[in-house]
């Protein structure tokens, strides 16, 4: 089965860091277009970064553009995500996502089960 495990989420001050990871099992990420999605309490799920296989060209969200930063290691078969500057509108529950379709907007056909980032004093 393919499983993509986030880690790295917990409870941070407004303004501090996080470093969020994800490791996929069963399929390779070389080959597809990975993304962070995000799901803030009583709120729809919502896209937060992608990053394609190909070029490594990445995309984020207007409210997260300038603070936080995907990338992706192929020989750790990981996806991972620099948030800087947290804010207390960044609480949510992140997603690692596989993505089927990258333009005109991002797709994930596949999600696992995400890390609880919480912006807090």
């Amino acid at each position: 089965d393919v499983q993509l495990q986030a880690s790295g989420g917990g409870l941070v001050q407004p303004g501090g860091s996080l470093r969020l990871s994800c490791a996929a099992s069963n399929f390779r990420v070389r080959g597809y277009d990975m993304a962070w999605l995000r799901q803030p309490p009583g709120k729809e799920r919502e896209f937060v970064a992608g990053i394609t296989w190909k070029d490594g060209d990445e995309l984020y969200s207007d409210s997260v553009k300038g603070r936080f930063t995907i990338s992706r290691n192929y020989a750790r078969n990981t996806v991972s995500l620099q948030m800087n500057s947290l804010k207390p509108e960044d609480t949510a529950m992140y997603y690692c996502a596989r993505l089927r379709q990258w333009a005109p907007t991002p797709l994930a056909d596949f999600w696992g089960q995400g890390t609880l980032v919480t912006v807090s004093s």
